[in-house]
C-alpha cells in the first residue's frame, strides 16, 4: 500500500493532482477542500489510499492520515466504494461524519449525492461507533466502576449504538432497578420496545 506522497505539485483539476516524484508524475483523486491546500510548484505531502481493482490502480490523496482513515472505513459499508467514499468527505469533514453518526443524522449523509434514505440507514447500521466519537464527546468507556457504566459498555459490545444505549441506561436508571444485571434486562426490554 502507497501510505504517502511527497513532491512538487505540477497539475490540478477539480477532483485530481499529479505530484512530479523524482521525475514521476503521479496522479490522485482528492477532496475539494484537499485540493484547495495546493498550488502548482509547491512541494506537498499528502496521506495516500491505494485501491486495487482487476483493472485499475487508482490513487486517493488525503491532507491527513485522519482522513484518509476515515475513508478507509467508509468502503467497509456495503455498497460504498472509493468514488463515494471520497463524496462523502468532499461533503462532510470527518468530524462531521462522527457527529451525524453520533446524532443517527440521516438527513446529513443524504446530503451527500449518490446516498438516498436507505443507503443513509445503512450507513449508521453498518458503521455504529467505528468512526470513533466527535472529538467534543466522550468516549465511552466499556467496563467502569458503576452499574450504569458496565450496562452502558455492556449494550454497546451488544452492538447498540451508544446514543441508543444511553436513553436505554437513562430511561431504567431511576426505576428501582438495584443491579447491574436487574438493569441490563431492563435495558433490553427498553431497547426491544422501540
Amino acid at each position: 500500500m502507497i501510505a504517502s506522497i511527497r513532491g512538487t505539485v505540477s497539475a490540478l483539476s477539480l477532483d485530481t493532482v499529479v505530484i512530479d516524484v523524482n521525475g514521476i508524475g503521479i496522479l490522485a483523486h482528492a477532496t475539494p477542500t484537499t485540493l484547495a491546500q495546493l498550488q502548482v510548484g509547491h512541494d506537498t505531502q499528502l496521506a495516500s489510499s491505494l485501491v486495487v481493482r482487476e483493472d485499475s490502480l487508482t490513487l486517493y490523496a488525503f491532507a491527513d492520515d485522519d482522513e484518509r482513515a476515515v475513508f478507509e472505513t467508509l468502503q467497509t459499508v456495503s455498497g460504498i466504494g472509493p468514488r463515494l467514499a471520497l463524496a462523502m468527505l468532499a461533503v462532510h469533514t470527518p468530524e462531521a461524519l462522527r457527529e451525524a453518526l453520533a446524532a443517527e443524522d440521516t438527513a446529513a449523509l443524504m446530503r451527500v449525492p449518490g446516498i438516498g434514505r436507505k443507503g443513509a440507514q445503512r450507513i449508521l447500521l453498518e458503521l455504529g461507533d467505528k468512526l470513533g466519537p466527535p472529538s467534543g464527546a466522550v468516549a465511552p468507556t466499556p467496563l467502569a466502576a458503576t452499574g450504569s457504566d458496565e450496562v452502558l459498555g455492556a449494550l454497546i459490545q451488544l452492538g447498540w449504538s451508544h446514543k441508543a444505549a444511553q436513553e436505554a441506561v437513562d430511561a431504567v436508571a431511576g426505576d428501582g432497578v438495584v443491579g447491574p444485571s436487574e438493569m441490563l434486562r431492563a435495558a433490553l426490554q427498553h431497547l426491544g420496545g422501540r
